[in-house]
């Protein structure tokens, strides 16, 4: 069993900076990857960001690319996504997920587990 929970949301201005935060239980394989997606209500989830436990390859969406960072920490259990140069399109409720192969995808339906997620929200 794989859980995953989400922590670190919250009101940021346009601009600014913020850091969300997933917390893993359970065991994660060497050939899983790890990503972040991101859902506004009425609209589609859609990914963000991806690494390869194995590797460390990361994967970014065009739209965050170059302002947002995934990086994970093992040691604490604990994968994490630095946000800068907020906008306020980034608002959404951001989860984060677990896939059973090595390299990422941008599709929701291929990742097996899922947090419930942490509201960010951009102020204009």
């Amino acid at each position: 069993q794989v859980t995953l929970v989400e922590s670190g949301g919250g009101l940021v201005e346009s601009g600014g900076s913020l850091t969300v935060s997933c917390a893993i239980t359970g065991h994660i394989n060497n050939w899983d990857s790890l990503g972040w997606f991101r859902e506004y209500p009425g609209k589609d989830r859609t990914f963000v960001a991806a690494i390869s436990v194995s590797t460390g390859r990361t994967y970014y969406s065009d739209s965050v690319k170059g302002r947002f960072a995934i990086s994970s920490d093992f040691a604490k259990s604990t994968l994490y996504l630095q946000m800068n140069s907020l906008k306020p399109e980034d608002t959404a409720v951001y989860y984060c997920a677990r896939r059973g192969a090595e390299v990422p995808t941008s599709e929701p339906l291929d990742y097996e587990n899922w947090g419930q997620g942490t509201w960010v929200t951009v102020s204009s």
